[in-house]
């Protein structure tokens, strides 16, 4: 089962459509309609990428951090957006708290309305 805030694998694409690699994702929410499709955000180790005040900074310190499975600091890519079907994520390995799930939607809802 699959659910908002969950970290999951998914070979997330790249940009060009060129195979991506597989990478941890964040479910961020199920697309409304009759499929099974999910909005996923990627995450990377790579926090150098991370856009200041709108991407999401997990480190060891972060009470999620445990939790949410990943092995080392890593950056939620909240602008990295992808709609997938529920069979192309590849299992969960843990979870975000609720809290930062909520800011997470909220930075991308105001970015959306162009606030």
């Amino acid at each position: 089962m699959i659910y908002e805030g969950q970290v999951v694998l998914f070979r997330f694409p790249q940009t060009d459509q060129a195979a991506g690699k597989l990478r941890p994702a964040v479910v961020l929410r199920k697309l409304p309609g009759p499929y099974d499709d999910w909005l996923v955000c990627m995450i990377s180790s790579q926090l150098a990428q991370a856009v200041p005040g709108f991407d999401e900074t997990i480190a060891h310190a972060d009470t999620d951090f445990g939790p949410s499975g990943l092995k080392v600091p890593s950056v939620v890519r909240i602008c990295r957006l992808a709609v997938v079907e529920r069979r192309a994520l590849l299992g969960a390995i843990g979870q975000i708290a609720a809290v930062r799930l909520a800011r997470m939607q909220r930075t991308l809802a105001r970015w959306l309305g162009g606030a």
